[in-house]
């Protein structure tokens, strides 16, 4: 696991195994940019995000579109400075085990209905489609260089509670 961890570097020049050397490190896998599911993501983790550094934890972000386009699109949520990591081509979501979806797991009926939630009523809209509309989603907790936790996507509407899984506990290791 960690040896594609100490290769998969963010935009500050750190690699995720360096971050999740220093602390648990949350790290989110977005679909692509229009998704309204992956807006309502970032609206989530931004809302979180200071119970999730004070409970010790990190966070980084992977997407599918240029760097450029996901300063941009970041800065939306003041998640600017998050480290983050451009992988248009979905090799780290593959190394991760992070499928493609099927028909129903990206447009079924229960994607539709949380669709038009995420959408209307919670207003976070829909916009141009930057990368593979099949690709699912993903979110894991990693430390040391591990994956401690993973959230299980049944549909790309699926969403954890951000706040609730940085907190999961730590297996200790001998050399703490």
């Amino acid at each position: 696991m960690s040896e594609f961890l100490d290769t998969a570097v963010t935009n500050t020049g750190t690699s995720l195994a360096q971050l999740s050397q220093e602390r648990p490190l949350l790290v989110v896998f977005l679909r692509h940019a229009g998704c309204p599911f992956c807006r309502e993501a970032l609206a989530d983790i931004a809302r979180d995000r200071a119970a999730i550094e004070s409970a010790g934890t990190g966070i980084a972000l992977v997407h599918m579109f240029s760097e450029q386009q996901a300063a941009e699109y970041f800065a939306k949520y003041n998640l600017q400075d998050v480290p983050r990591i451009s992988d248009p081509d979905c090799r780290l979501y593959h190394e991760f085990g992070i499928p493609r979806g099927s028909h129903a797991q990206v447009a079924g009926p229960k994607v539709w209905w949380r669709g038009l939630q995420a959408t209307i009523f919670k207003r976070h809209g829909v916009g141009r489609i930057i990368g593979d509309v099949r690709q699912m989603p993903g979110a894991f907790l990693i430390h040391k260089g591990q994956i401690v936790q993973s959230f299980d996507y049944k549909t790309s509407a699926d969403k954890p509670d951000y706040a609730e899984f940085a907190q999961c506990e730590l297996p200790s290791t001998a050399s703490e």
